[in-house]
Formats: C-alpha cells, structure tokens, sequence
C-alpha cells in the first residue's frame, strides 16, 4: 500500500460516518456507532501505525511552522496528519449530533454545523456553540 491509496480509501471511510450522522435521527444507534466510535478507531489505530512505523527519523517537529511543515513533508506522516483530521472532525460532529438529540435540538438546525465540522472543523464546532448558547437564551 502507498500512502496515496490509503488517502483514497479514507474518503470513502469518512463519508460513511459523517452519512451516517445526517440520518442519526433514522438510525441514532447505527449513527452513534459508525460515526461516534467505529470510523474514528479505524481512523486512529491506522495514525497510531504510521506514527510508530514513521516517526522516528524523520526531519521536522511541532516547534515552530518550519519544523511541521519539515514533519509534514514525509507523505506518510502527511496521511497521518490526515487521518487525524478526519478522526477528531468525525467524533466532534458525532458529539454534536449526541449533544443535540440530549439537549433537544432539532436535527435539521444542526445539519449546517455539521456540514461547516466536515469541512471546516473548529468553524463547525463554533457554529454548533453558538446555537447551543442562542437556544439557552432564547429558553431563559
């Protein structure tokens, strides 16, 4: 396997969860499996592998810009660096999904922070704080 070809197989991996979470109200235990537990594990035993068999070794660091963009200059700690991405968003949107259906907000005003966490991460998680915290408001 070539880290190109782990990289297109995570796509498709990805999509599965974040499907899964835009029918979590059809299927809320299949959605918090798949997209809260299964695909994040996939996700983070494949990062965990290629840590440990590409870390060591390697040039670059976390500390300064220079040295992560030395780190991630080797395509396999590039496709690590991915998975992270793709692990962390994927259990945040699932969190958000579990955290909505606990604090009865409707499924369909989440489906716009979900889509901003699958593409934008952090601002998808802002978006879900600022509706969780205009509807306590909007309740007090």
């Amino acid at each position: 396997m070539t880290p190109d070809s782990l990289f297109a197989l995570s796509g498709p991996l990805a999509l599965l969860g974040w499907i899964a979470l835009l029918a979590a109200p059809l299927a809320p235990r299949i959605a918090d499996t798949v997209a809260g537990l299964v695909v994040p594990l996939v996700f983070a035993v494949a990062y965990a592998g290629l840590v440990l068999a590409f870390w060591a070794g390697t040039a670059g660091g976390f500390g300064s810009l220079a040295e992560v963009a030395a780190l991630f200059s080797d395509p396999w700690l590039l496709l690590a660096g991915w998975l992270h991405y793709l692990a962390f968003d994927l259990f945040v949107g699932a969190w958000e999904v579990r955290r909505a259906r606990a604090e009865g907000i409707p499924h369909w005003q989440v489906v716009p922070c979900l889509l901003l966490t699958f593409l934008f991460g952090p601002a998808g998680f802002l978006c879900f704080g600022a509706l969780r915290l205009t509807r306590s408001r909007m309740k007090g």
